[in-house]
């Protein structure tokens, strides 16, 4: 399961550059807002408003701000009313990518996507022509300071996780999306800091590209990134071996 998506770990690697352009604010506020519209405002009881306070941690979100964008999810505040969208498709290489966003404007968002796909190599499919490749597990990320590998290993059988693994600079911990919540009720039990805890879509099957093709989906990728209302991509690519991406 390491390594579950390259996207991801350069995502990650890319979060404090986005966050200073505030385009991460801006889409976790969203987020918060959908996942309390749909759950209610108390993390508890509503895992999806228990992501997003995970993501709006990730970004260093006010708490002033978060509990706005609650309040404006319950109806509180006024607000406006954002609507979950998956789009699929294929990306350079064939990749299957897959994309989660909010919006409020249904018509707009899907024109805007299908742009970036047909300007980037890949092309926008129909519901189902890909999703059958991914799975949903929490991937939450531990730095590797923190803990010893064993340490980390030991950690992850006892809070009942599916796996655990290094990654890079991390250790990467892998739950089923059911036990997401409890997981992280256990790290935080034990003042155990995770530099990222998400809900995520990992492929079933990975593709192999070559350099152009990889250079291809990463740009497709921060293009669909960039889009206002993207929270959320997937895609089952490998990069080559010695690959620089940034």
């Amino acid at each position: 399961m390491s390594g579950h998506s390259h996207w991801a770990t350069i995502k990650h690697k890319k979060a404090a550059a986005d966050a200073k352009k505030g385009k991460a604010f801006s889409k976790v506020v969203k987020l918060i807002m959908a996942a309390a519209k749909k759950g209610g405002g108390d993390p508890k009881n509503n895992l999806k408003l228990l992501y997003a306070l995970e993501k709006a941690k990730d970004c260093n979100l006010p708490k002033d701000t978060i509990e706005k964008a609650i309040k404006k999810g319950t109806g509180e505040l006024e607000g406006v009313t954002y609507d979950d969208v998956t789009y699929e498709g294929y990306g350079p290489g064939g990749c299957a990518v897959m994309v989660d966003a909010l919006t409020d404007n249904r018509n707009r968002t899907v024109s805007e996507i299908r742009k970036i796909f047909d300007h980037k190599g890949g092309n926008l499919g129909d519901s189902g022509c890909v999703g059958f490749m991914f799975e949903k597990k929490g991937i939450l990320l531990i730095p590797r300071g923190t803990l010893t590998e064993d340490a980390a290993m030991e950690l992850g059988l006892e809070i009942g996780a599916e796996d655990v693994q290094p990654a890079d600079d991390q250790f990467e911990i892998v739950c089923a999306p059911a036990d997401f919540a409890a997981v992280v009720g256990a790290l935080k039990a034990k003042n155990i800091e995770t530099s990222s805890a998400s809900i995520v879509r990992v492929a079933k099957t990975r593709v192999d590209l070559p350099n152009d093709k990889a250079k291809g989906a990463l740009g497709l990728m921060d293009a669909l990134e960039e889009h206002d209302d993207v929270q959320e991509i997937a895609s089952n690519f490998n990069l080559p071996e010695g690959f620089v991406s940034l």
